[in-house]
């Protein structure tokens, strides 16, 4: 059976099972209708005793809330009514808008609270605790003052919490009867008093809620009350349930069985016959053939796997051609230099003198270690590399490797130091650890000049033992950064393999780091210096050593 018609018998199925999909779907769309009502109910819920709250955060009182009423009424649809916990009714949107005050209804009163919320943080000491709070007390004194005075005036007010919480009140105009106050100079300020009443707060825990019920019960005298809001009224209707999203939905199940052989059998079969097309060509030896994708359905989804296979095909085998001719590149010249010299020698056009045969012997010697590092290179990247893991002082190694590079260092007028504060280890290959410490202050003291320095450094950084390779030589440009760890590659191309290595020492280094967890990294600036940074995962802390090495 074609797969056209295994698409049809599909869809066919899937109307024949619409209307007992139907029974479903309709409940699923009343429970989730009703979902959607409550959760819209709760935001107009939050969105009133919002604007409430912020009311009187700002101004201070209670005083002209009846505008700020009658526009959340207007925009959500709710009856609104605005009362303390006294019962002193403040705002009615039924009043407001010129209509009788219909009865509350059944739901129980949302209780307001406009008093600023402390923000005192959990490790502060209980003293500076108590401090913070006698100055919150004072600034909100100072608050509640300016923010009454400016509402009375017809002022536009604003607040937003400050530090402590408490507001920062604002206005666009200050009239002549609200100066602007000092911080902390308010009417019924008593600081001696807070601090007494606050001093209680000292032995219980936790101490923040205990400052918040102290800083509410100072402040209930002059902050505004409590308000009770109610919603709605009795004998309010309950929202009803839609109708046609049901029947739409019905509906569609039906339409969509019949549309769906038609567009599946055509928009499947095309992207299908594309791949295949594609999938031959690339088997054919063609690795640039791709297939177009579009949409986010199962087939783009596996189109887009086949670009990604071919992409990655095509990438080993550039990766590959480039590995041949890099090969070839680093090879031809020294092997020509050898046959040369051999068939002069063999021709004995050149006498075979100590001088000449040490020279092709370390000649050969470096051929050899190009060959040796592109073997472990392959190894490492194959995760074959082999390992064989301890537990390994950092400190101790770094000072074995600065032991190792002094007199490379002391020949070339370099300062090789060592900082290290305390030991750190780490579980790795020590051999292969040494051998990308050899690689990094090799490179730094070939790159460092004359009175110079290159530091070696160790700090532990949590979990992180991070090693750091430092030098003061010429740097590497930005633009050069990201090749710096490319097979081959040297930041100075004048720079041959006696100066400047294989150009696999960075690669090698970066695969070894990664094979233990780690990570490296380098930053430089021209002229100033460069710095390899190394950082593994440590062995936790059992005991503490001191000392470094000088």
């Amino acid at each position: 059976m074609s797969f056209r018609l295994r698409v049809l018998g599909l869809v066919l199925l899937v109307a024949l099972t619409a209307t007992a999909a139907t029974a479903w779907l309709t409940l699923r769309q009343a429970n989730r209708q009703v979902r959607e009502t409550v959760t819209a109910g709760q935001q107009e819920v939050n969105r009133i005793t919002g604007a409430l709250r912020a009311y009187g955060f700002a101004h201070g009182t209670w005083d002209g809330l009846s505008p700020t009423v009658r526009a959340l009424a207007e925009d959500t649809g709710q009856r609104v009514r605005v009362a303390t916990e006294a019962g002193a009714l403040l705002a009615d949107s039924d009043a407001l808008a010129g209509r009788e005050p219909r009865a509350p209804g059944s739901r129980p009163p949302v209780p307001v609270d406009a008093r600023p919320v402390l923000r005192i943080p959990e490790d502060q000491v209980p003293r500076l605790s108590l401090k913070l709070t006698s100055a919150a007390l004072a600034d909100y004194r100072v608050a509640l003052a300016d923010g009454t005075c400016l509402t009375r005036a017809g002022a536009t007010v604003t607040a937003r919490p400050g530090p402590l919480g408490v507001p920062r009140v604002a206005t666009d105009r200050r009239p002549a009867q609200c100066a602007q106050p000092a911080p902390g100079v308010a009417v019924g300020a008593d600081t001696p008093r807070d601090l007494a009443a606050l001093r209680g707060c000292e032995s219980e825990r936790p101490v923040k809620a205990c400052l918040q019920r102290v800083f509410d019960e100072r402040t209930a005298a002059l902050a505004p009350p409590r308000l009770e809001v109610r919603l709605g009224y009795r004998d309010e209707s309950p929202p009803a349930l839609a109708a046609a999203p049901t029947v739409a939905v019905a509906a569609g199940v039906a339409l969509a069985a019949v549309l769906g052989a038609l567009l599946l059998s055509r928009a499947v079969l095309r992207p299908v016959r594309a791949m295949t097309v594609a999938a031959k060509g690339l088997g054919a030896g063609d690795l640039g053939r791709r297939v177009p994708v579009s949409g986010r359905d199962e087939i783009a989804q596996l189109g887009g796997a086949f670009n990604r296979m071919a992409d990655s095909i095509q990438a080993g085998e550039d990766r590959q051609r480039r590995l041949t001719g890099d090969i070839a590149h680093e090879l031809r010249t020294p092997l020509a230099n050898l046959r040369g010299y051999l068939e002069a020698l063999r021709d004995g056009v050149v006498e075979p003198t100590p001088e000449l045969l040490a020279s092709l012997h370390e000649e050969t010697l470096l051929q050899q270690r190009i060959v040796d590092d592109l073997q472990d290179l392959a190894l490492a990247e194959a995760g074959a590399l082999t390992y064989h893991r301890c537990e390994v002082e950092l400190r101790e190694l770094l000072g074995t490797s600065r032991t190792s590079h002094r007199a490379q260092a002391e020949a070339a007028g370099v300062a090789l130091e060592l900082e290290a504060p305390g030991p750190v280890s780490v579980h790795a290959d020590p051999d292969r650890l040494r051998q990308v410490l050899g690689n990094l202050v090799g490179n730094a003291l070939r790159a460092t000049g004359a009175g110079g320095t290159v530091t070696l450094t160790l700090v532990r950084r949590g979990e992180l033992a991070v090693v750091e390779v430092r030098d003061t030589g010429t740097g590497i440009p930005e633009a050069d950064l990201p090749h710096l760890f490319d097979r081959f590659w040297r930041a100075d191309p004048s720079r041959g393999r006696t100066t400047g290595g294989s150009g696999l020492g960075l690669s090698i280094a970066r695969q070894i780091v990664t094979d233990h967890g780690g990570t490296i990294e380098v930053r430089s600036t021209v002229e100033t210096g460069t710095a390899f940074t190394v950082a593994l995962p440590a062995v936790p802390e059992t005991g503490a050593g001191s000392g470094a090495f000088g």
